[in-house]
């Protein structure tokens, strides 16, 4: 049996909501494009399509349990939600993990099919996974050498797993 820490409500994806952890793009003929830009500090900017199973974490009655999260200090990510209702954790890049209490720094987001976003380098993320369906598909660009910069923070390790509270009505909004 999974235990955690503490249960957090994902709540509707905003660009208002993502600003601590990324930004969101806008129209070419929105005054503020081109105001935030991708990076990838060893030039190894990727484009690729990726996608996480249902199976990759474990479930409760009321939604999905995390366990660790990951963070690239060398570049931004930026995601587009293809096919399925989503959620995300995330954290402040200068987060830390040591303690359960540490859970209390963990946001969730519910992703609709053609949310996209971009993650700040250093942004602490976990997903997204499907709330709904077997597997979400996404559209990627990261650092090609991603691994290499793939930070772990294991929440499970500290007693600050997380219930992350979904359902398939909010995840349809």
């Amino acid at each position: 049996m999974v235990t955690f820490a503490r249960s957090i409500r994902a709540q509707p994806f905003t660009p208002a909501g993502w600003a601590e952890f990324g930004w969101t793009p806008v129209p070419d003929t929105d005054e503020r494009d081109g105001q935030s830009r991708l990076h990838f500090e060893w030039a190894d900017a990727h484009l690729n399509l990726i996608g996480h199973d249902r199976e990759e974490v474990p479930h409760t009655d009321d939604g999905v349990v995390c366990q660790m999260l990951f963070r690239h200090l060398t570049h931004t990510q930026a995601l587009l939600i293809l096919n399925v209702p989503a959620v995300m954790v995330v954290a402040r890049p200068g987060a830390q993990f040591g303690c359960a209490a540490d859970a209390g720094q963990l946001h969730a987001f519910l992703l609709r099919p053609l949310d996209s976003f971009v993650l700040h380098r250093g942004t602490w993320h976990w997903g997204p996974f499907p709330v709904s369906g077997q597997r979400v598909d996404m559209y990627n660009i990261q650092g090609l050498r991603y691994a290499e910069d793939n930070d772990c923070a294991r929440l499970d390790q500290v007693g600050a797993s997380v219930q992350v509270l979904t359902s398939d009505d909010q995840a349809a909004r």
